[in-house]
């Protein structure tokens, strides 16, 4: 729709989509997606908007559990990211995980939505201590590119510009973008499906600042570690989400300040 007037957006995801790193479960969440329907409202005041992302979902529960809800909104524009929980797990098959994100945009094209998603950046540049699934994160960004091209799927190219992994895009836990870095994400998605006064704006690098030592990284990683990574290690082994019990945060189609 190159008007950019889209009458209802429906968000399918994780955690990132449902916007951790953003607020707060006491304040309230806005995130990327959020974000982003807050400029297709500047363009059409009458959009109405669902998120259907629940944290801790891997790309084929995202499938199962909100592709049929979000067909039944019959959207215009949807926006379907998902695979990072997938590819932090011991075991990942990348080619099925992208095979669940083909299959959602496919389904989705085929019911007459614009469909957007995006890559994903260098997760070994946001924490080292994730460098070992580098490789996993370069397998799905080709299997997305290719999926999306079969599609005419929209791709936000998050993961070729450098500004994606600078750490002040991100929240303490490094796992979530923080409010700067959702902005940016939004921005991305608002310039991939052209969206009117969107440009590229979001690749510019933000100011130099001053780097750690040697020794202040160390000390870096091993308090995330002990934080983040621990816990995050420790559901997995319990077979836990930290989206267990936990529903959609905007299951229905409102206009952006209405509330679910």
């Amino acid at each position: 729709m190159p008007s950019g007037e889209y009458a209802r957006y429906v968000a399918l995801g994780d955690s990132q989509t449902e916007g951790i790193g953003d607020g707060d479960d006491s304040v309230g969440l806005r995130g990327w997606a959020d974000r982003l329907a807050e400029q297709l409202t500047a363009v059409n005041p009458g959009l109405q908007y669902a998120n259907l992302a629940v944290r801790g979902r891997v790309a084929g529960q995202v499938r199962a559990g909100q592709l049929g809800p979000a067909l039944a909104l019959r959207p215009d524009l949807a926006t379907v990211v998902a695979g990072v929980n997938d590819l932090l797990r011991p075991r990942c098959d990348v080619a099925a995980v992208a095979g669940q994100l083909e299959e959602m945009f496919a389904a989705l094209t085929a019911a007459g939505a614009q469909v957007a998603t995006l890559t994903i950046p260098d997760v070994g540049k946001i924490a080292p201590l994730a460098r070992p699934v580098r490789s996993r994160v370069s397998e799905l960004n080709t299997h997305i590119r290719a999926a999306a091209a079969r599609h005419g799927v929209a791709v936000a190219e998050i993961a070729r510009h450098p500004v994606a992994t600078d750490p002040r895009l991100w929240s303490v836990d490094r796992l979530h973008a923080s409010p700067l870095g959702h902005a940016r994400i939004a921005a991305a998605v608002a310039q991939a499906i052209e969206l009117p006064r969107s440009d590229d704006a979001w690749t510019l690098p933000l100011p130099p600042q001053e780097l750690l030592t040697g020794r202040q990284s160390a000390a870096a990683e091993l308090r995330w570690a002990a934080a983040f990574l621990g816990p995050w290690l420790g559901r997995r082994l319990r077979g836990r989400s930290s989206g267990d019990g936990r529903t959609a945060k905007r299951p229905h189609l409102l206009p952006l300040n209405a509330g679910t």
